[in-house]
Formats: C-alpha cells, sequence, structure tokens
C-alpha cells in the first residue's frame, strides 16, 4: 500500500481553489454585464496601478505575456471605449496605453465584482482563518526566504 502524496495532494487543492475562483469571478463578472473578459479585466486593472500609461511592452512585462497577446487584449478594450491608444509626447514612434472614463467606471464596477466573489468565496471562513488563510498565502507567493549556507 502506498502513503498519499501530501505535497500532490495541496497541489491539486490549490488547483481546484484557483479554477473556483476564476470561475466565481467570471460569473460576477458576467452579472454586471460589463463586457469584459477575464484578461480584459487583468489588464485594465494592471493598467491602473501605472502613475503614468504605459507602453503595450510595459504591460507585456508586468503581465507576463508575449506582446501580441497585450495587442489583442487593448484591441478589445479600445473598441469598448476602456482604453485608447495615445502617442508617447516625447517620442512619436512609441504609443502609451490609457484608461478612459468608461475604463475608470469599469474598474470600479470590476472592483466591486471582485469583492462580491471574494466574500462569496471566503464565507465559509471565520475572520481568524481568513488572517491564517491571508498569511498562509502571502509566505507561498512570496517564497521561502532564501537561507545562508554555511561552508
Amino acid at each position: 500500500m502506498t502513503t498519499p502524496d501530501a505535497d500532490g495532494l495541496l497541489a491539486e487543492q490549490l488547483l481546484r481553489l484557483t479554477r473556483r475562483v476564476h470561475r466565481i469571478q467570471k460569473r460576477h463578472l458576467e452579472q454586471r454585464e460589463l463586457g469584459i473578459t477575464p484578461a480584459q479585466s487583468r489588464l485594465l486593472r494592471t493598467l491602473a496601478h501605472y502613475s503614468s500609461p504605459p507602453r503595450m511592452a510595459d504591460l507585456a512585462e508586468r503581465l507576463e505575456v508575449v506582446p501580441r497577446a497585450v495587442t489583442t487584449l487593448v484591441d478589445g478594450l479600445e473598441a469598448s471605449g476602456k482604453v485608447r491608444r495615445a502617442p508617447d509626447p516625447t517620442n512619436r514612434r512609441v504609443i502609451r496605453i490609457e484608461v478612459t472614463d468608461e475604463g475608470r467606471k469599469a474598474l470600479r464596477e470590476l472592483r466591486g465584482a471582485r469583492r462580491s466573489a471574494a466574500e462569496e468565496i471566503l464565507a465559509p471562513l471565520a475572520d481568524d482563518q481568513r488572517e491564517v488563510l491571508g498569511g498562509l498565502l502571502n509566505t507561498l507567493i512570496d517564497g521561502a526566504p532564501e537561507r545562508e549556507l554555511g561552508c
């Protein structure tokens, strides 16, 4: 008889949770009828973190995707009026991506959708459990601290 693989089980649980979070967030987005895909939502949220409009290459790097993927996402958001391409004032060959007023309105709705999805996902947990989960997730996101090897 083989012993269960505890790390394998944890990895599977994390993957299942990730898929559940994605499904629930997608449903909350669809309920708000924003006409935004989860990938477009991520790009719009990423744009909001820049202090000045970024280049597409900057977005691709931050999102960890190929530039072509960003072009497709920007095309969709631009068609719906949520972002616009603007020439860089100092280099006419560079195009920057700006959030429009419609995009800022969508961002407010997205925040509400994410909050609603988080409330649904976290509903079974008590406050102290949420705090522990947050600490554990931060540890996993940040990775284990590198330890100096004694030679």
